[in-house]
This record gives structure tokens, sequence and C-alpha cells, in this order.
């Protein structure tokens, strides 16, 4: 999947103009024009945010470079009654906080909120910090909570409405599937047969085993396809022999139960039938052979229709 920053809707230069990066730099030096300086305890971090994992090492390296050279760009926030929420730039925003600093430039902005997750979201696929489950999550909450269709969501976004839909449908995965493509053990690629997949412990098995195997994607898919014939075969092979029972066949159950003085179980087939008898011993089980021999005989006392004694 391609993110970079080409082809993405308007870009971030068109939602929050803010000039090149020297200039950006150069503001910040001054303390004037479009960039303030705001506290970074007043600042929330954006509800609307759709990443949800952060490298611990970059976030690190980050902190060392602004404890080294300070903020280069600015952050983007909007006013709210409490102080500040952010728009864009969380990790700057997260390294800041981690190296002391007290206040942070800042490009204050009016956003609506659906103008903010627009934002957030854009600029993570930019910077390619978005994994394909976070990615997703924010493509169906652009949906739901703003009234977007897919294909408004692929004009904003700059990406073919087809990419959109076979994105978010890597949400049906179980969680745990889920959770692999989150931390990049299973691709895209690799997890997108599994949707096939309807039971989600399968799912997981399937995927595990892909992983441990180190399948391809195309391997993937004949894997799949393997676990979908198997599970066919054996749900028509259980059809056949499914008994169908009947008041006929619970009758006679109970006419052998009395007669061999055991549980008995008559199973029907669409092929064949079976008759299991139990037995709790050696005795008991020549007690049962005498019976059915004594019912053998022509003068038996007791008769069973000779067709269920198969």
């Amino acid at each position: 999947m391609n993110k970079g920053g080409r082809g993405l809707g308007r870009g971030l230069d068109a939602l929050i103009p803010m000039g090149g990066a020297s200039h950006q730099v150069e503001t910040v030096q001054k303390k004037n024009g479009a960039t303030d300086w705001v506290m970074v305890k007043d600042i929330v971090a954006n509800q609307f945010q759709p990443r949800r994992l952060f490298d611990e090492d970059a976030l690190n390296e980050l902190v060392q470079s602004i404890r080294q050279y300070g903020i280069l760009q600015p952050i983007v926030v909007r006013k709210t009654m409490q102080g500040f929420e952010l728009v864009a730039g969380e990790r700057r925003w997260r390294a800041s906080q981690r190296a002391g600093l007290k206040e942070i430039p800042a490009v204050v902005k009016e956003l609506t909120d659906g103008e903010m997750m627009e934002i957030a979201l854009i600029e993570n696929i930019q910077r390619e910090s978005l994994n394909p489950i976070e990615e997703a999550a924010a493509y169906r909450r652009l949906m739901e909570e703003f009234g977007l269709t897919q294909e408004e969501v692929a004009r904003k976004i700059g990406r073919s409405r087809s990419l959109i839909a076979n994105t978010v449908r890597m949400l049906n995965l179980s969680p745990d599937v889920q959770d692999h493509v989150s931390r990049g053990t299973l691709s895209m690629g690799q997890a997108r047969p599994l949707l096939t997949l309807e039971d989600r412990e399968v799912q997981l098995e399937a995927a595990e085993t892909i992983i441990a195997e180190g399948l391809s994607s195309r391997d993937a898919e004949e894997l799949v396809k393997r676990i979908i014939k198997g599970v066919g075969e054996k749900n028509r092979a259980k059809k056949e022999v499914e008994p169908i029972r009947g008041v006929f066949v619970e009758e006679a159950e109970d006419q052998l139960k009395m007669v061999l003085g055991t549980q008995v179980k008559i199973k029907p087939g669409k092929l064949k039938s079976r008759i299991e008898i139990e037995f709790y011993s050696q005795d008991d089980l020549e007690r049962i052979i005498e019976t059915l021999t004594q019912m053998m005989q022509p003068t038996a006392g007791v008769r069973v229709p000779g067709q269920l004694i198969v």
C-alpha cells in the first residue's frame, strides 16, 4: 500500500496553511505571526486521533532531538473552553512532555470535529505511521460519526474507493488476528484471505500457521482454500450420516431397551444404519447375546420387527 503524501486529497498544506518548513522554524524563533506559544500542560490529546500505537524507541529519539534542537515545526491545536485540544503533532507534544518543556509552539486553528479527524488521519497517513487496523478504524469512524460514504472518504483522503472498502474489511477479522496485523506479524496480503473464514477460532489458527510457516500472500490464499474445502467435506459427511429420527425409531429403541435391559441407540443413515447396544461386563454381554439368540428363534415369545435387526 502506498502511503506517501502524493495524491492524498487536498493534503495538510491545504487544510492547515502554515507555509514552508523554513518559514515555520523562523516563526517559532520569533514567537510571532500565526504561531503561538502554548503551555504544554494546557493541551489535551486529540479525541479523533486514529493512531493507537507509538514506537517507544522513536519517541525517545525525538525527545533527545527536542532537547538538543528544540521544536522545529509547530503543532496544531484548536481552542477549547478548558485550554487547547491537539489537532496534529501528537508525537511532538508527547516528546515535549518527556523532555520537560513548559511551552510548545503551536498554530491555533478553528476547526470542526470532522475537519480535525480528517487532518489527523491525513497527517498520519502522510507520515506512514498508521498500521492497517488503525487506518481501517479511522475510515470507519469517518463514515459512522460524520455520515460519509466510502466514495466521500476516498475523495477526501485521495485514495480509491476499493482501497477504502478493502481496508475497512480488515475490522471483520477476529481481535487476535487484528492484533497480529497491528503489530506487523501478519501483513494485509496475508490477512486478507482469512476474511473468508467465518469461524474466528479457525481464522486465528490459520493466522498462526501463516506466521509460523512464513507463508506468502499466495500461500495464505491456498491454505484458506484447503481449509474451506476441508470444512465443506466435513459438513457434507456429517449431513450424510446425520440421523433422521422419527417416532418409529424412538419406539423401536424403547422396545429394544425393554427386551435387552440396557441402553440401545438406533442411528439411521443415508446409506446404512447402526444399532448400538451397551453392556457393562462379560456376564452382561453373554446375557444380551442369549436374549438376542432367543429373539431370533421362531418360537420366541417376544418378536421385534425383522427390519430393525440389521
